[in-house]
């Protein structure tokens, strides 16, 4: 990916190159993961791991920041209730 290409959601996750994605939540699932990959202007990518070269999903840090504080507090508990 040249530094020049605008990234956004949907983009296709292999423009985002192969290196630097991880699998934190990776369990018991059936290899069914959700990856995840900081992005050099600090935004994060998100790709399911059975379709690595489908669309990712992009924040930026904020959007993410935002997220995982509502996420550790609760808010996120009706998404597997």
């Amino acid at each position: 990916m040249g530094s020049t290409e605008p990234v956004y959601s949907g983009i296709p996750a292999g423009e985002l190159g192969a290196e630097g994605w991880a699998k934190p939540w990776s369990g018991t699932n059936g290899g069914s993961c959700v990856e995840a990959k900081r992005l050099p202007d600090g935004s994060v990518a998100f790709r399911q791991s059975k379709d690595p070269e489908g669309p990712a999903l992009v924040y930026s840090r904020d959007e993410m920041i935002s997220f995982l504080d509502g996420a550790k507090s609760g808010q996120a508990d009706f998404l597997v209730a």
